[in-house]
């Protein structure tokens, strides 16, 4: 949804409400049988009312808007959100009433009158209540809207992403030259030529088959990935030309297939002569918060960054961001001849974190 239509939604709800509350203003009686604009105006916005209704509903509002939101109901805490919400309510009406006495605006010098507060606190934990109720509403409105307009952009270039992904999964170059160097192997040391033979086959399958399912174990594709490195390495004797390391326990994190690979597969693509040292480094971190993949390669000619592996650029974007929305980080960088990826997960986006 464009910027312009959220403004204009929040614009719209902020004048029915004072419409609202001046509908109030205008049935209450005053010394004056008739009000002007102006007096309205100074009433709405320079009176106790501007701090007993519309503040609290500004605060209330934004703060369930900005804060609750993206924090407890997109992730589905709704236990927390309760809590949180009324703890909220409570607290912003503190705050409010002390401001109020502290300003003069109602006067509570006696002790005993802040007994007499307590109505007012519940009324206006109230009122930040229902304006925070309404904030989640419309930012939910807003986030689902997003949402299918996402999905039906995806929709668009469902034939060209089908097409994209088989490609990538065929991938006949890397498979002919696979092929052609385990056929050169065989003569000379045919038990590695084996070996190397059923990784082949071992990525055929997973590509084939386990790509098809929503989510696979992150192990599975980090097989994928150093199966993928063994026979990129056939090509080269140079012991240096990929650097390759793992951190952390992935035994029970889950991810979309084939997430890391078409990175990979880009940066053996534009990687310099197989006789350099040190062209490509893949690095995967795993934490209990969150999953860090880093390639980097030096080019030996400019990287296309549109596409990637197969898949372009613009697609992968897309994917991560319906998969993790806002809880995935992509950045590329292509700087003297280097061009490094570096992508962060949320293990709790879409619940991929297995417990």
């Amino acid at each position: 949804m464009r910027k312009s239509v959220i403004a204009l939604l929040h614009t719209g709800y902020w004048i029915l409400y004072l419409l609202l509350v001046s509908s109030f203003v205008l049935i209450i009686p005053h010394e004056q049988k008739t009000l002007s604009w102006a007096m309205l105006g100074r009433i709405l916005f320079f009176s106790p009312i501007s701090f007993f209704v519309i503040l609290p509903g500004i605060i209330g509002f934004y703060t369930f808007y900005l804060c609750l939101f993206p924090r407890y109901l997109n992730r589905k805490r709704l236990m927390a959100l309760a809590l949180y919400g009324i703890a909220a309510g409570f607290a912003c009406a503190s705050v409010l009433l002390c401001l109020s006495s502290l300003l003069d605006i109602v006067k509570a010098e006696k002790s005993g009158e802040w007994d007499a507060r307590i109505p007012e606190l519940v009324f206006l934990s109230f009122l930040v209540l229902i304006h925070g109720i309404i904030g989640l509403v419309m930012r939910g409105f807003v986030t689902w809207y997003a949402e299918i307009k996402l999905k039906e952009d995806l929709n668009k270039k469902h034939y060209e992403t089908e097409l994209a992904l088989v490609k990538s999964r065929l991938n006949p170059h890397f498979l002919f030259n696979t092929i052609n160097n385990i056929d050169v192997l065989i003569q000379k040391d045919g038990e590695r030529a084996s070996a190397y033979l059923n990784k082949l086959s071992s990525i055929m399958r997973f590509m084939l088959y386990e790509t098809k399912a929503e989510k696979i174990p992150l192990t599975r594709e980090l097989a994928c990935i150093e199966e993928y490195i063994d026979l990129q390495k056939i090509r080269t004797s140079n012991a240096d030309y990929v650097q390759y390391s793992r951190e952390g326990d992935a035994e029970q994190v889950l991810i979309p297939p084939m997430l890391f690979i078409p990175f990979i597969e880009n940066a053996f693509k534009y990687a310099s002569p197989a006789q350099a040292g040190h062209a490509i480094r893949i690095r995967i971190s795993i934490t209990k918060e969150q999953l860090r993949f880093f390639c980097e390669n030096k080019c030996c000619e400019e990287p296309q960054t549109n596409q990637q592996g197969g898949l372009g650029y613009e697609l992968i974007q897309k994917r991560l961001l319906l998969l993790y929305g806002d809880r995935h980080q992509l950045e590329t960088v292509n700087r003297n001849g280097i061009y490094q990826v570096t992508l962060l997960l949320d293990h709790h986006a879409n619940e991929l974190y297995h417990h």
